[in-house]
């Protein structure tokens, strides 16, 4: 029982070679033309060097040959890196250099952002994919083409273990990211469906495969994308299972929507409101026009990774009330901690609802594991014991920070702080890190962005502590109108008072053409402290977003 991602795939391959596994675009993959590419270029990466535990860096969107490339490295017991593709050349600079990327795989259209990368870090072999971009890559590369001619489609690789490697970068929203360092087993557990996640029970190896045997295909729009943990595993996840994935290059509402009729899709996932809300308001906008897209099929929505806000999720509700809609939580140094069907019942201005999930608990400030039974109301921060990650690459004062022993038992404890509800529920209130402190009071910016997100002329909000010479810290906001409305902040903050705390009402609001966002549609705090710092009116519109 090897338990290895790669090993996991080709149990899926073996029981339902026939079926699709990948719809991007045009291109139509079964699983055993999936596996055939993917060993070819398996073969490719062996000819040019990549043993056992050798980094394979992946700079792409979500493209086929991501997917292979991704594929063929855990084939070979490498260990794929996940480069963002909005990274800047420090940011590439940083990961290649602490990961320690030994082989490259990038769209030719980021060959600039590479620069002398390659070779400063002594970069033996890079693939090009070909995107329609003329870049010219300053280091030498094979085609994609190059790198699939001639190679065997064979899959003759040597035993994996569970004990392999799989690395995963965090997004970096506050600094350079960190690589959290998994066994391949662990990794399965808490993200790849290990566990049952309606029951919480351990599954076997080959549980995955062989349901695919007697059921039909679930299509699965993913929307992350697959160089975030997020789309990865959602990714993997179906892939495991015998299952359609549904994919695209780039978020484009009206291709997804499209995609949803075409292919008679059963599940979307989505990166809360930066593509919830775009995508419910393309469906209302064609719906109130006469020209509604045929989305009966739909059984699931999910959304994880980022705030999915009251206000879009009870649109979801009107338009699709049949439809379940479900919040996960989770983190890259926990995996899935919960998850909560979302219904008119649970809909409110606050965080996140989710059932306690597998292994999961809530410490005190004493490092205390507390009681979800009888301190409801108490808050504290989540930790997750058992399938854990090894630590982070490269930083033992960190790990060290991150996951600590309590009772003799090893706990992954990211910061997230959450407050225990009834029924062995958890509010999702945000990391510890961008707690706000404003006169010895604490206040989650999630929590206050909710809010601010329920109100009709708020189309997107970031929330964040700015220093203060009184109070320590104060509130502040970056506002995205709706388009065409204006903005009074006058209002948005007497609406605020009827939902949260004075204290937590934003002393400083910025009106901004766009809110900063990574293409994850996690907040981009670095852009939003410059856009806080200019004068009152409407700001400039930040790069980024997943809109």
């Amino acid at each position: 029982m090897a338990l290895h991602i790669a090993d996991l795939v080709e149990h899926a391959v073996d029981a339902v070679p026939d079926r699709t596994a990948l719809v991007m675009g045009e291109t139509r993959m079964t699983y055993a033309e999936l596996e055939a590419r993917a060993n070819a270029f398996a073969h490719h990466l062996q000819a040019t060097g990549v043993r056992t535990g050798d980094r394979v860096g992946l700079l792409a969107r979500n493209v086929p040959e991501h997917v292979v490339a991704m594929l063929a490295v855990f084939k070979v017991r490498g260990t794929p890196i996940n480069l963002n593709y909005r990274y800047v050349e420090a940011e590439l600079d940083h990961v290649l250099g602490d990961a320690g990327v030994t082989a490259l795989v990038h769209e030719r259209q980021y060959s600039g952002a590479l620069g002398d990368l390659v070779a400063r870090h002594g970069i033996g072999s890079v693939t090009v994919i070909e995107d329609g971009s003329t870049e010219e890559p300053a280091h030498p590369v094979t085609t994609w083409a190059d790198a699939l001619a001639g190679r065997s489609e064979e899959r003759d690789f040597g035993p994996r273990s569970a004990d392999d490697v799989f690395i995963v970068y965090t997004g970096g929203t506050t600094g350079y990211p960190k690589g959290v360092m998994w066994r391949h087993e662990d990794v399965w557990r808490t993200l790849g469906g290990g566990i049952d996640f309606v029951t919480y029970e351990p599954i076997e190896e080959h549980d995955q495969s062989r349901a695919a045997l007697t059921t039909d295909p679930f299509v699965a729009v993913q929307l992350g994308p697959i160089m975030h943990a997020n789309g990865q595993w959602g990714m993997l996840l179906r892939l495991f299972g015998g299952n359609t994935l549904v994919m695209f290059p780039s978020f484009d509402p009206p291709q997804i929507w499209r995609a949803v009729e075409a292919e008679r899709a059963h599940g979307i996932s989505v990166i809360g409101d930066a593509m919830a809300r775009p995508l419910i308001e393309e469906y209302e906008r064609e719906l109130a026009a006469g020209t509604p897209y045929d989305a009966r099929s739909l059984r699931t929505v999910n959304s994880a990774a980022a705030i999915f806000s009251a206000e879009v999720k009870g649109r979801w509700l009107d338009a699709f009330p049949e439809v379940m809609l479900t919040d996960i939580i989770g983190a890259s140094e926990t995996g899935f901690t919960g998850n909560g069907r979302i219904d008119r019942d649970n809909l409110a201005d606050k965080g996140s609802v989710v059932r306690i999930g597998p292994q999961t608990v809530v410490l005190d400030d004493d490092d205390r594991v507390m009681d979800p039974d009888s301190e409801i109301g108490a808050v504290g921060r989540m930790a997750r014991r058992g399938s854990i990650p090894i630590g982070y690459l490269n930083d033992p004062e960190k790990t060290a920070r991150t996951f600590v022993t309590v009772e003799g038992e090893r706990y992954a404890v990211p910061g997230d702080w959450v407050q225990i509800e009834p029924g062995r529920r958890l509010t999702l209130l945000g990391r510890g890190s961008n707690c706000i402190n404003t006169g010895g009071e604490k206040v989650y910016p999630e929590e206050v962005e909710v809010a601010l997100k329920s109100h009709p002329a708020v189309f997107d909000a970031l929330v964040l502590g700015l220093p203060d010479p009184r109070y320590g810290q104060q509130v502040a906001a970056l506002l995205e109108p709706r388009p065409g409305v204006d903005l009074d902040v006058d209002d948005v903050q007497r609406h605020l008072r009827t939902r949260i705390s004075g204290y937590k009402v934003p002393r400083t609001v910025r009106v901004v053409g766009s809110v900063p966002r990574h293409v994850t549609g996690k907040a981009d705090y670095r852009s939003a402290r410059e856009l806080i710092d200019q004068p009152a009116g409407i700001a400039p519109s930040a790069a980024g977003g997943a809109r």
